[in-house]
């Protein structure tokens, strides 16, 4: 009995300095998820500021019979509902608050309407909700601000800006604001988009979104808005891959070698590139290449990319087309190179295979057309399936085999149908 009160005794007290040691401890784990990989996650995470036109001029009722303002929100609700959670995104006006005509003041009317860092969809959705179209454009300065915003950690980080003017505010060039933020490197890319842009419109977000690597967009409708603005904000949540700036030939023999990897370039209206890849026997080239229309085109335009030898016969192909409601268009292709014999000299030696990328865009003459269209190459070489059933074999690609039962088929068919169309002549006339 007297073993058994020591023993309850001696619990009693490890419970009640647990107890007594736990509080402490607890903000002791905090500090150090704070100060650790918790802290980390939130530095590197990636950063979206989506920087708005208030201005007075998105009154304007010209998309899809509503104003610019409300097709802004609108697509602006739907984008917060599919954020990732992984993406910390702010909202920076310009344009929101100042009503006079006092243009030092307009000039510096910028504000940040919900702070990057995770995001309450809701208290997001209710700050948009409150925006009136009110006064100037300051794109320029808008965009200092919004560079602010995203400082700090090492995630990818985007500016989207949506405007349906140019910038009231010079001499603060905003092409020279992009360039200053991209001479900094920072790896800060900034997006623009046009909303029923017209040519001084067009040319200011263009020139924006080239100095820092970016895209711009022409948009017409509200569905675009909004299909364009989730794009580039589940474009900053994916890992973040460098380009290699590359110069396609006009033709394979002086064309550039490639190595696995991504690779960017400039393609006129209409043009063709070409590029050079090596391939050992028994490895498949894996190729894709995206073609955007970073301003506007004429409607019905396709993207090509082939495969061919250096003696021209052509090994495989990949195409696709679009009728003007996307701005980017991807196509990709596959070649499996066989093995070699053993005893074939050229077992070791690697083929040298010829990618072809073409485009048929075409664009009205008011369309600035230089620098050409951005082009993004993917080349990948792994080793060669075993057993390749999607090859193409006797010219005739994956559905060969499909093509020849069908012959044979129908060979069957014709000789079993004829033989009863006889037997039912003889017998007709021996009756």
């Amino acid at each position: 009995m007297i073993t058994r009160q020591r023993l309850a005794a001696v619990l009693c007290a490890l419970s009640a300095a647990l107890t007594l040691a736990l509080p402490a401890a607890g903000p002791a784990l905090a500090a150090d998820g704070a100060d650790g990989t918790g802290d980390q996650a939130q530095q590197d995470a990636p950063k979206v500021d989506l920087v708005l036109d208030v201005s007075g001029s998105m009154r304007t009722r010209d998309i899809d019979g509503g104003t610019r303002m409300a097709a802004a929100k609108q697509a602006f609700n739907e984008v917060l509902d599919a954020t990732p959670k992984e993406v910390q995104l702010g909202i920076r006006t310009l344009g929101a608050n100042y009503p006079g005509d006092d243009r030092k003041v307009g000039c510096k009317d910028t504000a940040q309407l919900y702070p990057v860092g995770p995001l309450d969809r809701t208290e997001a959705k209710t700050a948009v909700a409150t925006l009136a179209p009110t006064g100037w454009t300051p794109i320029g300065p808008a965009l200092q601000k919004a560079a602010g915003d995203l400082e700090g950690g090492e995630g990818s980080r985007r500016i989207v800006l949506i405007s349906d003017g140019e910038d009231t505010c010079q001499p603060l060039d905003p092409c020279e604001v992009a360039r200053d933020i991209a001479a900094k490197g920072i790896h800060l890319t900034i997006d623009t988009l046009g909303l029923v842009p017209d040519a001084k419109t067009r040319d200011q977000l263009l020139c924006i979104a080239e100095a820092t690597g970016g895209t711009y967009t022409s948009v017409q409708h509200t569905d675009q808005l909004t299909d364009r603005v989730g794009q580039l904000v589940d474009r900053t949540a994916d890992p973040v891959v460098t380009p290699v700036a590359v110069q396609g030939a006009a033709g394979c023999t002086d064309a550039p070698k490639l190595k696995p990897g991504l690779y960017n370039d400039r393609e006129k209206f209409g043009e063709h590139r070409w590029y050079q890849v090596d391939v050992a026997a028994g490895q498949e080239l894996r190729a894709s290449v995206s073609v955007a229309a970073d301003r506007e085109v004429n409607r019905d335009y396709g993207v090509l990319l082939r495969a061919v030898t250096r003696h021209g016969r052509e090994i495989v192909r990949g195409s696709e087309a679009g009728d003007g409601r996307t701005d980017v268009i991807s196509t990709g292709l596959r070649y499996p190179r066989p093995e070699q014999d053993d005893d074939d000299d050229a077992a070791d030696t690697p083929e040298t295979v010829c990618l072809q990328v073409s485009n048929s865009y075409a664009a009205a003459p008011s369309v600035k057309t230089t620098p050409g269209l951005p082009v993004e190459l993917t080349v990948d070489v792994v080793d060669g399936p075993d057993t390749p059933g999607d090859v193409a074999a006797f010219g005739l690609g994956r559905g060969w085999w499909l093509l020849g039962a069908l012959v044979l088929t129908g060979f069957v068919g014709g000789l079993l149908w004829g033989w009863i169309s006889r037997w039912r002549v003889a017998i007709w006339r021996a009756n």
